[in-house]
């Protein structure tokens, strides 16, 4: 599957990381009572995911779209992604990440491809607050490889990431490391990968987000890089809306993609524990 700036990851993948109370990446409330209204954790538009969950027993979605210029495989393209996201307990979460069409053209050439379907699960190893970090990890599948041209960073069988989320004078990070297996049959090989997402909020309903994020490529023996602005707006407390840039800078990065969506929180619990 080739990456959407969701977290899945990316791979996402993946995984495959603006809050709704100010900072684009807040940390959801998941342990408030039922008679407080939950808060969505978006992940997107940022190649960095939060180690922070979604709030237990809600249905999270995250919808988007990406358009593409100057990659590898592809001399342009547009994408529809979706995440789906659901915490069945204050330390695990599960994910789902499919791209149901991507528009790409290469010179003359053009066509309408399936993506790939993801599938994946999130544990949190230690609980943060304020400046002291949460840490978890995640695993993510590829169940369908898809028929699309891949972006940058190629398409991962396999990934593993850790993740570390935390707030320092109203500044928020999101940090991830990436260990995927990347395959040209019939050979596979070893993707590392490193982002960082820095968010800050603007106003009580805008946020800022700035990201640096790296990935090795093995199969063309370079290094895709890239620096990611988005912007957020918090329309309500599970209603986030994004939309930003990124700006790749190396000769093996794909050259500009822009991105917007939105995160939505289903207001009602699936189940209760």
């Amino acid at each position: 599957m080739k990456r959407s700036l969701p977290t899945l990851t990316t791979v996402l993948l993946l995984a495959m990381g603006a809050a709704a109370q100010a900072s684009p990446k807040t940390p959801a409330d998941t342990s408030a009572s039922e008679s407080d209204a939950p808060i969505a954790n978006p992940g997107r538009p940022t190649v960095s995911t939060p180690a922070t969950l979604t709030p237990v027993g809600y249905a999270q979605f995250e919808t988007g779209v990406l358009s593409a210029w100057r990659s590898p495989d592809f001399s342009s393209q547009t994408s529809m992604n979706e995440v789906v996201k659901f915490s069945v307990s204050r330390r695990i979460e599960l994910l789902a990440g499919f791209e149901p069409v991507a528009h790409s053209r290469a010179g003359s050439v053009s066509s309408n491809d399936a993506g790939g379907v993801l599938l994946g699960v999130q544990t949190v190893l230690y609980h943060g607050e304020g400046a002291k970090p949460t840490f978890s990890a995640s695993y993510f599948h590829s169940v369908y490889g898809g028929t699309a041209p891949d972006l940058d960073i190629g398409s991962a069988n396999n990934s593993v990431l850790l993740l570390a989320s935390a707030d320092v004078k109203k500044f928020h990070y999101d940090a991830n490391a990436f260990f995927n297996e990347v395959t040209f049959d019939p050979i596979r090989r070893a993707q590392f990968g490193q982002s960082l997402s820095v968010s800050h909020p603007l106003s009580a309903r805008f946020g800022l987000s700035g990201e640096i994020w790296h990935f090795s490529q093995p199969f063309l023996h370079g290094n895709a890089v890239g620096n990611l602005w988005a912007l957020s707006y918090s329309a309500s407390k599970d209603l986030v809306f994004d939309g930003g840039f990124n700006r790749g800078l190396t000769s093996t990065s794909t050259r500009w993609e822009v991105v917007a969506g939105f995160t939505y929180l289903l207001p009602h619990k699936l189940f209760r524990r």
